[in-house]
């Protein structure tokens, strides 16, 4: 899991191929304008979902995890105070593993929790547990979708 800045996205490109896609996206200079859609970038490889959504309470949600994709979750409006906890550690799996959603849930608690604010990002790998959308007010986000195997 990282959490930094849109100004030091640079430092990330290595990481992953689709990664200078996904940043590339993310520097659009109407991001903040794009409609609440999903955005083709390169396919199913890297794909990018526009949201305004309504925060949720902590006791409502549970963490989340994905096999197939990385996330890159950035906050444009909003603070969205993201939980986190390592997959290897999630005891209580909630549901299985959905390889159509690319999902599986976990009643597991966060160990950390990451209040992120607009302008804000935080990348979640495969093994990164992640519970997004915390929040009292609405939150206006992108989340990159980036294929790990991009063959």
């Amino acid at each position: 899991m990282i959490l930094d800045v849109l100004e030091n996205a640079h430092r990330y490109l290595t990481l992953h191929k689709g990664f200078a896609q996904a940043f590339e996206f993310l520097g659009r200079p109407d991001l903040k304008e794009l409609p609440v859609a999903t955005y083709k970038i390169n396919g199913k490889r890297v794909y990018a979902i526009v949201s305004k959504d309504p925060g949720c309470k902590k006791e409502d949600s549970l963490l989340e995890t994905h096999e197939k994709y990385i996330d890159i979750q950035l906050v444009l409006a909003g603070t969205d105070t993201m939980g986190w906890k390592t997959k290897s550690l999630c005891k209580q799996p909630s549901t299985k593993y959905d390889p159509e959603t690319d999902l599986q849930f976990f009643m597991d608690e966060p160990d950390v929790w990451l209040p992120t604010p607009g302008g804000a990002f935080a990348i979640f790998f495969p093994e990164d547990a992640h519970m997004p959308l915390i929040s009292s007010g609405q939150i206006h986000k992108v989340v990159v979708k980036i294929a790990v195997n991009q063959a």
